[in-house]
């Protein structure tokens, strides 16, 4: 069959091979088959043939999941042809939003921030804090991220008018980071609990003006690991 591209290109397509996938109550399996071309009729499958990692890897480059050969940096922790996880650390300046009168008058200081996991899944952002400055490892016990516009259930930011990146790479790590610090915490997303902070989230962000350290026993379990994290499907 004949297909036009959106650049305006005609290609001509092949029908090779298909693959069937069965399932059962306990597991499932695959296999691929040769399609033959009779000169009249239907195409036929060939016989079956177990699936090869060279065949999976094909396909995937063909679908466009390829992931281009690239120098991790330290702080990188994960990186597959969907997702991108990594930690990062220091102080940021903040914004608020028009809401809360009492948090804009915090706006353009600069204050010290957690240890923060990123996981960057499509076009989706999410954030987790640490209680340690140290890179974590798979069974490290997750923080909720003590920001506004983070869904403290499963750390998705809201991203609103934010501009990020159109790419999910390396370099686009601080573009990524910046979207998310130098966009304006307008309000709390879902119900669980920022921060323990007896004075709440606007009360912890006051506190910390002029600070260098960012206090840990503020922060609130997210209760799951960095492998969880990385693993769930959000």
């Amino acid at each position: 069959m004949k297909v036009h591209v959106e650049i305006g290109e005609t290609c001509q397509l092949r029908l090779q091979h298909a693959v069937l996938v069965y399932h059962s109550s306990h597991r499932s399996f695959a296999t691929l088959h040769d399609v033959m071309k009779p000169k009249d009729g239907a195409p036929l499958l060939g016989p079956a043939r177990p699936l090869s990692l060279v065949f999976l890897r094909r396909l995937a480059e063909g679908l466009g999941s390829q992931v281009v050969a690239e120098i991790l940096q330290v702080n990188i922790l994960v990186r597959t042809p969907e997702m991108l996880v990594w930690w990062s650390r220091g102080s940021r300046i903040m914004f608020f939003g028009e809401t809360d009168q009492e948090a804009r008058k915090l706006n353009g200081r600069v204050f010290p921030h957690p240890p923060l996991v990123f996981k960057v899944r499509g076009r989706d952002l999410y954030v987790r804090a640490l209680a340690k400055n140290a890179r974590p490892e798979a069974a490290t016990r997750l923080k909720t991220a003590p920001y506004w516009n983070v869904a403290g259930e499963d750390g998705r930011v809201c991203l609103g008018t934010a501009r990020v990146p159109d790419e999910v790479s390396v370099s686009s790590i601080p573009a990524w980071e910046s979207a998310f610090h130098k966009s304006a915490f307008t309000h709390a997303l879902g119900a669980v609990r920022l921060t323990t902070h007896p004075g709440g989230f606007v009360g912890l962000w006051r506190s910390l003006v002029g600070r260098k350290h960012f206090p840990a026993r503020y922060l609130v379990e997210a209760k799951e690991t960095l492998a969880e994290f990385v693993v769930t499907e959000r």
